[in-house]
This record gives C-alpha cells, structure tokens and sequence, in this order.
C-alpha cells in the first residue's frame, strides 16, 4: 500500500492532502461545537456558515505557507512549526470575523476552539504519514541488518534519527570513548564502551558499524578503523552534513569510507594570503580546465573572486561540464566572476597566442597533459607533443604576451623516470628551468609542482578497487611490492595555488605526501572494511580476491618526488622547494629540436634518444642508463 501511495504523481498527493484537510476542519469545526455546546452538534441557522468559513479560510493560508510543498517522509520539526505559524495566522483571521460577524449559535470562543484542534489533527495526519509511508509499522517491520554508531555525539544523535526512518537496519547500540557517555541510554538506545567490541559485534549480531565522528581528526579516524579491521563487519561514514540536517537520509545514503580516512593524514590549513596573491581581481587561465586537477584548480580559483577566468580544453563535453558547474557556484554564492570556455589545444600555438593577446591573463595554471602511464607509453609521439611542446607554446605565448606568473603542475613521475610520460613531464619542467634562468627583468615568472597520485583523479586506483568491490573482485594490484604516494584532489590544487605564489622564477616545488603507501595494503584495507575478507591460499573460503598483474610498461615499483638531495623549506609546512640541475636554454633548445622533427616524424626510437639523453636516469627500452648532461 505504501508503495502504491508513493508513486502516485505529485499532484494527485497534492491534491488527496488538500481534501485530507478539508475534511479534517469540517472535523474539527463539528468537535469544538460539541465541546463548546456539550452535546452533539447537527448544524443549525448561522452555524452552517462557519463550516464552510474554516476550509475557505484554512487552505490558502496552508498554501500560503507552503505546508503543501513538503515531504510527509520527512517531516519534521521545522514543518510542524510551520504548520503552527498556519494555524496562528488562520486563527486569529477566524476569531477577528466571528467578533465582526457576531451570528446567532455561533460561541465567540469557537475562534480559538476550533483552530486549536485543527492542528492538532493535522499534525497528527502528518505524523502518521510520515511513519506509515517510512515503512515504521511495528507490526511488521523487518531488518535486515544490525547496526552501531561510534560516536554518541550530535552527529551520532542526529544520525540516530535519520536511521529511525528506514525498517532496512536495527541500530543496537552506540560505542563511544567518553566514559561519562557509557552505561547511558539514546532515545532507548545504549551507549558501550570502544573496548570489548570484539565481543559486543559477535552478542548484538552487528551487520555495519558507522562512524558518527565529523569533528575527529584524519588520525584519529584512522586509528578506530584500524581496530576495526579485524571485525566481520561493514565500516561506513556519515553523509553530507547537508543531506543529514535536512532529514533527507537513509542508510542506503551512508558512505562507505573516505580513501583520506584510511590514510589518517590530516590537512594543513591553507595561506589565506598566498592562496589569493596572484588571483584575487586577476585574470586568470587554467589550461586542462577539464581535468581532475584543472576542474578543482578552477574551483578554488573561483574562490577567490578574479576577475576573469578563462577555462581552456580540447574537450568540448569537459569544458562544457566545468563551465556549467562553476556558473552555477557563481549563482550559488553571488559571485560576479566572468567566466570564458575556450575550446582549443596546448599544441596549437597559434591559438594560444590569440587568446593570451585578447585577454591578456596575469597568471595560468598549466594542468593540461596526458598522464596515463601505458597510454603515453603506446603513443610517445603524441604524449610527447602535447606535454613538452604543449608546455613550450604555452610557456613562449606567456611569455610573448606579459603573464606574470606561470605555474607547470607536475609529477613525482618526472623523478628518474622509468616510462615516457614521466620523461616527458621532466622534459617540460626542463623547459621551463631553462626559460627561468632567461627570464628578463620583469618578465613571467616560470615555477613548477611536483606531486604524486591524487586520489579520486582519472585512472585513480581507489575509484577502480571500489568498482572491483562492487563486482565481486578480483582486486587486481600490478606488484606484491608497490608503493605509492596519495593526496586529495582538493589538497594538491590548493598547495599548487600557494607554491605558485611562492615563486620567483624557476622553483621546482615538490608537495610534502607523507609516508608512501603499500597498494596491496590498501586492497587488503578496502576489503576488510568493506566488511568482506580476503580470499588467498591461507582463507580459500574468503569473498573477494587479489591478483596480481604485473607492473605495465614503464611503471616503477615506487615514486619519488626529488632528484636532488635537502630541499628548502618555504614558508608552508607542505611545500619545499628542490635544489635541481637543469640545462641552459641553448643546449636545450638543440636537443628540442631533435625532438620535435622525431615527433612529428613519429620516430618513437629517436624520442627515447632524445629524452634519455636529457632527462636524468631515464632508460627506456634498452636497459642502459645513458649519460644525462645534468
């Protein structure tokens, strides 16, 4: 029946409310004339006129009001207060035309009689919706699975609340650490101490345990979920803040955990004065503003109110999908930022030269490049173009044309690279060194940053070990021993904004990543917590298995963020600033040349001669380190 009520149109519900209503004021308005008369009420005379008075006056009122707008499922205080603002309002209009009218039969403190227990039908209407169409019934509500919260905060309340909504799990129990908490009752609930939950899960039969801890710090969370590993159960997060105040969430909307939690790095709070030095009433452009990194580039450029921000891609569908979204945050929050899309490719340097002459930007950001290891690997002659030759335009057209500040985002993959994307992005920070050290006075300011795997970017390993999860396993990991190291995509955009604005021509940033991580630990990690376990030769009878692939063409066994030895550090604690050898403009320029006439050629053999040539500890195919002029 539930179900039937449910995918009825929005204006059949609309309507079956609004004659629910009628009737229960023609209810209402027959109850007080019994309790103001003390008998049973049959309408007589002038009586018949306040029967048809209290719908014609209640119903705008209500419209008025917007009680017909709302979600019985999730109804709730702030809809029962609007309900009784309703009733007030249509009360006192109620009373004032009754003293005005003053009809024969008609008891003047029927103004207040009757109002009164109107409401209180229709808030009963309401709260009798709400569970009945939430599926509340006890009689027969059935669970599915059994669940804790750790934390019995507000968060954990209010989560508590939000559950109450949804037959699909039982909450048995909250855990907390504060010892003033535990023996204590929730709402009927009781609070358990964080130890013994070994012994807890197996009494309760608890299915999934939450994590109610918004205001714990990434090392902290990562410590309870490190001694929840070891339990047979499903470990999920809160949603958005926003989804759970507003009422709107069931346990189907829980989280499964955040990448950043397992990591248990907390992040360090931005320069608010770096963050805007070279963007607040800037012009500004992002090159790759389609990307992972590009988007949140803009985002938080966005942030800081420049004064134009010119969006450039080669992908139409991206660049649509970046502009709209940051059309609608400048909606969103008042801000009168232009923004520009502009369709075009970092190997066109014609274009760039038209779009830095017309709009004349004071910093770019340049996030385009192809990053895909094996990708890059296939197609070294394109891989090559658009991320050394693409850099180059965009560097010689800054340059041409008065940008003040010129920011490369790059990778710990440059570092003694052992693929042709790595040597690539090595090649380009070259580039820019050497066009550093000509720098002019007062000309663009080169700087690059270097940073490792962003989690949640394309070809992420996180996003394809949860879709892996999802299917049914395999896991499938290239390498018993890999390593590597992760930042959020918000962190890494952020910390380039800042190192960007610490330059003064030539820096190689590198970006503070913390301790590397197994990539077999973390499958393990997402397994477990999952509340699966790990099928291998020790548990045969485990759900999900991990495979192991092999390492793929051009991919090292682990990353590094430095060529040199004893960076500086700057005036942020994440971002130091690397002391390299790079070569001088005119010998590079030579080798570029080489390289371009070998790209556009398509001779992937002279490429690699190329760049191991320049490009310190760079192999390639052969086997054979050559000596590298650095």
């Amino acid at each position: 029946m539930q179900r039937t009520v449910l995918a009825w149109s929005r204006s059949a519900k609309r309507l079956f409310v609004v004659a629910l209503d009628v009737c229960l004021s023609l209810v209402s308005t027959w109850l007080a004339y019994s309790l103001r008369l003390e008998e049973l009420n049959w309408p007589v005379d002038a009586q018949w006129w306040v029967y048809g008075l209290t719908p014609l006056l209640s119903i705008p009122i209500f419209v008025r009001f917007g009680l017909y707008r709302a979600i019985f499922r999730y109804t709730g205080q702030a809809a029962l207060l609007a309900t009784a603002k309703a009733t007030v309002v249509y009360g006192a209009m109620l009373s004032a035309l009754l003293l005005w009218a003053q009809w024969t039969g008609v008891p003047r403190s029927l103004g207040v009689l009757q109002p009164l227990i109107f409401f209180l039908l229709v808030g009963a209407s309401r709260a009798f919706a709400r569970f009945w169409l939430a599926g509340l019934n006890p009689l027969g509500a059935r669970s599915r699975g059994r669940f804790l919260i750790f934390g019995a905060g507000t968060a954990g309340v209010q989560t508590a609340s939000a559950m109450a909504m949804s037959s699909q799990f039982r909450l048995v129990g909250f855990v907390d650490d504060d010892p003033a908490k535990v023996g204590r009752s929730i709402n009927g609930v009781t609070v358990f101490a964080s130890d013994g939950l070994q012994v807890l899960v197996v009494k309760l039969g608890v299915t999934d345990i939450l994590l109610a801890l918004p205001s714990a710090s990434r090392g902290r969370r990562k410590d309870i979920i490190e001694s929840l590993r070891s339990l047979p159960v499903h470990i999920r997060t809160l949603p958005d803040w926003a989804d759970l105040a507003s009422g709107r969430v069931t346990v189907n909307d829980f989280k499964d955990l955040d990448i950043e939690d397992l990591l248990g790095r907390d992040p360090v709070p931005p320069n608010t004065d770096l963050l805007a030095r070279n963007l607040t009433d800037k012009v500004v452009l992002v090159t790759g503003a389609g990307g992972s990194i590009g988007s949140e580039l803009c985002r938080q450029i966005l942030a800081q109110s420049p004064r134009q921000l010119l969006l450039l891609d080669h992908s139409e569908i991206n660049l649509y999908s970046i502009h709209q979204e940051l059309h609608g945050l400048c909606s969103t929050d008042g801000r009168s930022v232009e923004l520009v899309p502009l369709l075009g490719s970092v190997s066109n340097l014609g274009r760039l030269q038209d779009l830095c002459r017309l709009y004349r930007p004071y910093t770019v950001y340049h996030a385009a490049a192809y990053k895909h290891v094996p990708i890059v690997e296939s197609n070294a002659a394109v891989g090559v173009d658009n991320n050394v030759f693409g850099t180059l335009n965009m560097a010689q057209a800054a340059r041409d044309y008065g940008v003040a500040s010129f920011v490369l985002v790059s990778t710990d993959k440059a570092v003694r690279p052992t693929n042709v994307m790595g040597a690539s992005k090595r090649m380009a920070e070259l580039v820019l060194q050497a066009l550093a050290a000509e720098k002019p006075e007062g000309g663009t300011c080169f700087s690059m940053v270097r940073f490792g795997n962003v989690l949640g970017s394309s070809g992420s390993v996180v996003p394809l070990f949860r879709r892996q999860l999802a299917a049914g396993g395999p896991l499938t990991v290239t390498h018993v021993d890999v390593t590597r190291y992760f930042m959020t995509i918000p962190e890494a955009a952020q910390l380039v904004l800042q190192a960007g604005a610490m330059a003064n021509g030539g820096e190689v940033f590198v970006l503070d990543m913390g301790e590397p991580v197994k990539i077999l630990d973390l499958a393990h990690r997402m397994v477990e917590l999952s509340g699966l376990t790990v099928r291998d030769q020790a548990h045969p009878d485990g759900d999900i298995a991990i495979t192991f692939t092999g390492l793929r063409p051009g991919e090292k066994l682990y990353e590094e963020l430095l060529i040199g030895d004893d960076p500086t550090p700057t005036v942020h604690a994440r971002i130091m600033k690397a002391h390299e050898h790079f070569l001088q403009w005119p010998q590079l320029e030579s080798q570029l040349e080489t390289l371009r006439h070998a790209t556009q050629a398509g001779d992937v053999d002279q490429i690699k001669t190329v760049l191991r040539h320049c490009v310190q500890g760079y192999v390639g195919e052969t086997g054979l380190v050559v000596q590298s002029d650095l």
